[in-house]
């Protein structure tokens, strides 16, 4: 029972195993002895601290309950984390979106409930429409059930989860997605995204094209495991209907990574494996484990030439735009490896002295000389205090490009630096920074400085900051 605001109580809804006896035995006793038997052929597993998410596979624990195994042993099971957001697809409803179970209190499975995050599968509708709820989507949905005891058996108490169904080949809804999920994004929470692989070809065309879809994953990078998928998709293999049914959660949760993650493939297997099962028509089985890199905001530099070849991006920006050419397509080369860094930029244009635009982008979602070719074309035309920039006032404009380097976490204020570090706050979908050399214009202490931007920007009051993340950065100005 639970207790309502008005003082009664009401039943808790609690989603009912709709899979027991179906993708695993609905016996208690047996379904621990299965699962634990699972997890016990990988006890020589290494396990991390920092999982920030893992790829697992979803059918019948006969076929695939080997390759999850080998997914959740790398878990630390004394790591405690606030919640567990687990992504997969819909394999019944098309959503054209994604639909968070916000009505369940609990998920039931034959070892007991599991209790659901309810607050935060609401915040999650609430900050986008593309979140929604449409209980046919979690109904006879397999996909995030299936996990379930894999965690009651690795966990002694499972963390509250956030069940999300996600529908959608849209891939600007994709990007919506990952934009409201990135702040849980954190070393709070752990993320596990359900899919299988290659569906129906046969046993050496699985190998081959789950091979493709294995690297593409590894690389961390989204636009290289997208063309794979399209290049698996006409590659003529017989009965292949799809090389990922978790596409579109796995596309949701690459545009989360921000180069501060390692991928790591921990094991294939398909159907045909698993006791000389049929080998004309198969389904693949991958799991993946994303771990934290530890940042440090020591050791980024640029070199004249660095900085040189940015501000040649950054006017050849402008000068394209002038003349309606897309910029992207005239980046100078060879580029460094660090301007291809994904960090941050603001850049700034005067003219005579005086202020004439100044744009940035806050994030590590895209390449440095990227970021300085569009802050640069939006500082010139786009920045509203100003009017756009005219042909004939290059000639008088300079330009200041100010590189934030990559954040680093941090625990206490003791690891930040006025005057030296900028500071980046966030709390849910809030968010605020002040640049480093903000501190030069005031007279705050570090204390001062914090409190105002968790208040004046992330509109989390002036203690918000307290239990909120804190990560700090610096800026290199030229």
């Amino acid at each position: 029972m639970m207790n309502s605001c008005n003082g009664q109580t009401k039943d808790a809804v609690v989603r009912p195993a709709t899979q027991a006896n179906r993708f695993y035995t609905g016996n208690p006793k047996e379904l621990r002895q299965e699962v634990d038997g699972y997890l016990a052929r990988h006890k020589k597993s290494t396990t991390y601290n920092d999982v920030a998410a893992l790829i697992v596979p979803h059918a019948g624990y006969y076929f695939s309950g080997n390759v999850a195994a080998s997914a959740y042993m790398t878990l630390d099971p004394k790591r405690t984390y606030k919640r567990i957001f687990l992504l997969g697809p819909s394999h019944h409803v098309w959503l054209n979106g994604a639909s968070v179970n916000t009505e369940a209190d609990y998920y039931a499975t034959p070892l007991g409930n599991v209790k659901v995050d309810r607050e935060t599968a609401l915040a999650l509708t609430k900050a986008d429409k593309v979140f929604t709820y449409k209980a046919s989507a979690h109904s006879q949905e397999h996909c995030l059930e299936v996990q379930l005891p894999f965690l009651q058996c690795r966990f002694e108490k499972v963390p509250p989860i956030v069940p999300v169904i996600i529908s959608t080949n849209d891939f600007e809804k994709l990007k919506r997605m990952a934009e409201v999920l990135k702040p849980y994004f954190n070393d709070e929470n752990l993320f596990i995204i359900s899919s299988d692989f290659s569906h129906y070809p046969k046993y050496e065309d699985a190998y081959e094209v789950d091979a493709r879809t294995g690297k593409a994953i590894e690389t961390g990078d989204v636009e290289q495991f997208i063309a794979t998928i399209e290049a698996n998709a006409h590659s003529g293999k017989e009965n292949l209907d799809t090389s990922a049914c978790g596409e579109f959660p796995i596309i949701t949760l690459m545009l989360m990574l921000d180069g501060h993650y390692d991928v790591k493939h921990l094991m294939y297997q398909n159907s045909g494996d698993i006791d000389d099962y049929d080998h004309s028509r198969v389904v693949g089985y991958h799991s993946f484990a994303f771990l934290r890199k530890q940042q440090s905001d020591k050791g980024f530099t640029l070199s004249e030439q660095d900085k040189q070849q940015l501000k040649e991006i950054a006017l050849q920006s402008i000068k394209d735009a002038l003349d309606g050419k897309d910029s992207r397509n005239s980046q100078p080369h060879p580029l460094n490896s660090k301007l291809n860094s994904k960090c941050g930029a603001f850049v700034s244009l005067h003219k005579h002295g005086r202020l004439r635009g100044c744009i940035g982008h806050f994030g590590e979602d895209y390449p440095l000389h990227e970021i300085v070719a569009e802050m640069a074309r939006a500082a010139a035309f786009e920045d509203p205090r100003f009017s756009p920039v005219k042909r004939e006032e290059l000639a008088d404009i300079d330009l200041e490009i100010s590189v934030l380097t990559p954040m680093r976490r941090i625990k206490s204020l003791d690891e930040f630096e006025l005057h030296r570090h900028g500071i980046y706050i966030r709390k849910g979908y809030r968010s605020g920074t002040f640049l480093p050399q903000v501190a030069d214009e005031v007279d705050w202490t570090k204390e001062e400085f914090v409190g105002h931007c968790s208040q004046d920007k992330a509109g989390l009051g002036w203690n918000g900051w307290k239990d909120a993340e804190l990560y700090v950065y610096e800026a290199i100005v030229f």
